[in-house]
């Protein structure tokens, strides 16, 4: 019997974003939010009504306190948390000069997160998932993070749990000569593999949706990301492109491909065939993208119902 339905882990950072859409020297006042690509799949799964754990190395610092805080107060499970005295929780600011153009900077260099190890992690918590959600972010923080992963997906392995993956390319946290291998040695152990289409091309080195995803294999789920045209499949014989939805205004980007990955894992573990699950992650993508911050546009499973029904709100709800 499987106690949740998807556990994760990675760092979570605090977030400061600019309110003003000015550059940041110029910025005097900023938001206080969180942000991490596995929280935010963690946050959005549980709003979808799945029962989801988190876990990281936090510091033991105001800032690791109220992440745990946070994360805990959506319902996600966080009791195997760490805090550590060695190291502080890591930050990053964002700039917001205007929808299209944001840039991000990190201060998470030796943070505690970077600090976790395979020692860390508890196997019966991991086997007793239906889904391990894992990303490429976590195995650039640090060589024991990196093992940590490695350990986590061979637990998943062992126990017939699945395994999402999300290469989430970060080069400011690695080169490219380093990323390549250990993300293709993490797709290589993927039940499902979610990339954007800029990243399946430098991955695989092809360059449309139906190499890339082929370049895989036909024996993994493989879903490729096109932003506003939606996203394109391809599981064994099955596969097709599944249409995005139209989004009137873009408010912040960032958490779309989060988000999409959240609901796609809550369609597959609805049992929904692939299109509708791909439909749904599309769905969830552009929800995220009409809000400012990371987890704030993720949407209840009755709000997401509601979109996916079609149903749009011109005026006051009363």
């Amino acid at each position: 019997m499987k106690m949740l339905d998807v556990v994760t882990f990675g760092e979570t950072m605090v977030l400061f974003a600019s309110e003003a859409m000015t550059p940041i020297e110029y910025s005097n006042n900023f938001s206080k939010q969180i942000g991490g690509a596995e929280s935010n799949v963690a946050i959005g799964l549980q709003r979808l009504g799945h029962s989801v754990g988190w876990f990281s190395k936090l510091g033991n610092d105001p800032f690791g306190r109220y992440i745990h805080k946070f994360i805990r107060g959506e319902g996600v499970d966080t009791s195997r948390c760490i805090y550590t005295d060695e190291a502080p929780t890591g930050i990053f600011f964002k700039e917001n000069r205007s929808p299209n153009n944001i840039k991000v900077y990190y201060y998470r260099q030796h943070s505690a997160a970077s600090l976790l190890s395979p020692g860390d992690l508890d196997e019966e918590y991991i086997a007793g998932a239906k889904f391990l959600h894992v990303t490429g972010i976590t195995p650039a923080l640090s060589p024991s993070c990196r093992e940590a992963v490695f350990k986590a997906i061979d637990i998943a392995k062992r126990h017939k749990v699945k395994v999402v993956f999300d290469p989430n390319i970060r080069l400011k946290l690695w080169t490219m000569e380093e990323a390549r291998p250990v993300l293709l040695e993490m797709a290589a152990e993927a039940d499902v593999i979610l990339p954007g289409f800029d990243e399946g091309k430098w991955l695989s080195g092809r360059n449309t949706p139906e190499e890339i995803a082929s370049f895989f294999g036909n024996e993994k789920l493989v879903i490729i990301k096109l932003g506003e045209q939606g996203a394109y499949y391809r599981f064994g014989n099955e596969h097709g492109y599944v249409k995005g939805f139209v989004v009137p205004q873009v408010v912040d980007p960032v958490g779309a491909g989060d988000g999409f990955a959240a609901g796609v894992i809550s369609g597959l573990l609805r049992n929904e065939p692939i299109p509708e699950a791909v439909r749904r992650g599309n769905a969830v993508g552009a929800i995220v993208v009409g809000t400012n911050g990371d987890v704030e546009g993720l949407p209840s499973k009755e709000e997401l119902e509601e979109f996916l029904q079609g149903v749009r709100y011109a005026d006051v709800r009363r």
